[in-house]
């Protein structure tokens, strides 16, 4: 079963998720609105009533609404990991993700808590590593150190999911024990593993300029066709940054009243380019990179010699592997 086949079949589980964090906001955005009204019209400050009911929906969604999203993510990557490991997929791919799902709930539960192991070890190495660029350049290198350790965040999303990609396949063996398995795996096979880096920001780069570039261009021209109401609002942006305490690149950006409509459909950009890409690009390039990762750990499982790859690197990780 092909890369594309795969992607084709499993692509629902993203339009699903999407939809259900539509309905997040719209929740969030419901309660807000609901809050501002009821104390505006009791003559109290609505925007406290906005605050309030902000905090309020944010209840509902972080207890229902964004599991059932995580749920989506993980039964779509057990259905992918099946393409890939098996060969077949059913008709009903959602149907079969939420089984598998519910049946592994225990792993999955236990791999969102495994998961702050893996990051950890990467999120010290995109520490150090703006810590010697800001030594080595001040501001400037630190701004660079902050760039590459945000690139590793990126492969670090990914190997987590490719990580739950591989507890799945490990349906019968533990969980934790699998975790360990699949964060050795990226080091272990290293070299073959590699080739993913390249597609995951060279694919992601690319849809990046193209996508967000055509919405920018897109926002700026409405932004333009409003520039009489939206003075008001560029003002008390731009009031506020001048203002502000902590003063960057981006602050001087938005302090400039003639930049700010450039900066903010710039931002409308990266975020419909966002969303775009977590729903149909990721998954494209995840299916690739999965591929990739089971395979290389099919072909040689890790034992448990290949631990001590990361037992010496870090804390995190050989407590995980104390409890095997």
């Amino acid at each position: 079963m092909d890369n594309k086949t795969i992607y084709k079949k499993t692509l629902v589980f993203s339009l699903r998720r999407v939809l259900w964090d539509l309905l997040c906001i719209a929740v969030v955005l419901g309660f807000s609105t609901l809050g501002f009204f009821i104390l505006d019209k009791m003559g109290q400050d609505g925007y406290i009533g906005l605050l309030i009911g902000f905090v309020v929906g944010l209840i509902p969604v972080i207890i229902i609404l964004r599991f059932v999203s995580y749920s989506l993510k993980a039964g779509q990557i057990a259905m992918i990991t099946r393409g890939v490991t098996e060969g077949d997929l059913p008709d009903n791919v959602v149907k079969e993700g939420k089984r598998v799902v519910r049946e592994r709930f225990a792993t999955v539960a236990v791999y969102f808590a495994a998961t702050k192991v893996i990051k950890g070890i990467f999120n010290q190495i995109g520490r150090g590593i703006s810590k010697v660029g800001s030594a080595i350049g001040g501001d400037a290198g630190g701004a660079v150190g902050d760039a590459i350790g945000s690139a590793v965040q990126t492969v670090v999303n990914y190997l987590c999911d490719c990580c739950l990609g591989w507890v799945f396949f490990r349906k019968d063996e533990n969980a934790a024990k699998a975790t360990c398995e699949g964060a050795v795996l990226f080091f272990k096979h290293g070299k073959t593993l590699a080739k993913n880096m390249g597609r995951i920001f060279g694919i992601g780069l690319l849809t990046l300029l193209l996508i967000g570039g055509v919405f920018t261009g897109v926002f700026y021209l409405i932004l333009s066709r409003f520039s009489v109401s939206m003075a008001i609002v560029y003002d008390k942006v731009a009031e506020a940054m001048r203002n502000s305490s902590d003063p960057n690149w981006l602050t001087h950006i938005l302090e400039n009243r003639a930049t700010l409509p450039i900066a903010f459909a710039a931002i409308g950009g990266i975020i419909i380019w966002a969303i775009i890409h977590s729903t149909f690009i990721k998954p494209f390039v995840l299916t690739g990179v999965l591929r990739n990762y089971l395979e290389s750990g099919m072909n040689d499982v890790p034992t448990e010699d290949s631990f001590k790859l990361l037992d010496s690197k870090s804390s995190k990780f050989r407590k995980l592997h104390e409890t095997l």
